[in-house]
């Protein structure tokens, strides 16, 4: 087995599908929870050119030498997506983690997809390992990756 190459790609995160879906999330609790949990973000509100909704777009320091970009939008309690712009693996792990363990419902409840997948046909979101630390998770996210890159 090669090597798992650490790309950057757009990472998607979303809540799982089926009847009991979603986050019970509003843009205003993301935005609190990316205040409480990192040293001061950057927050901004927009309108979406794509979809005409309200999107909330962020700057994020998750670690020393982990910062991320990203827009969320929550449409209902059922709809929602966190996009991190241009990341690894690495990085995407540290956020996956944070939003699996301290924003969403469950565990169960984040799924996710790359851009890179994205381009190759896979559109088709994969559940977030539901147990696990930063390493497992980050190692699910290479995993992914290099299944799409090979």
């Amino acid at each position: 087995m090669t090597a798992a190459r650490n790309i950057r790609t757009n990472f998607s995160f979303y809540p799982s599908p089926g009847p009991e879906a979603g986050w019970g999330s509003s843009l205003e609790s993301l935005e609190r929870a990316l205040r409480e949990a990192f040293p001061d973000p950057y927050i901004d509100y927009r309108t979406s050119a794509v979809h005409s909704m309200t999107v909330l777009d962020f700057e994020a320091v998750l670690a020393p030498d982990v910062v991320v970009n990203g827009t969320a939008a929550v449409q209902g309690s059922d709809y929602a997506y966190i996009t991190l712009i241009d990341v690894t693996a690495d990085e995407a792990g540290v956020f996956a983690l944070w939003l699996r363990d301290r924003f969403t419902p469950a565990q169960h409840a984040v799924w996710f997809a790359s851009s890179l997948a994205m381009a190759n046909g896979e559109d088709a979101p994969t559940a977030l390992t539901v147990d696990g630390d930063v390493a497992e998770v980050t190692r699910q996210l290479r995993e992914h990756l290099t299944a799409i890159d090979e």
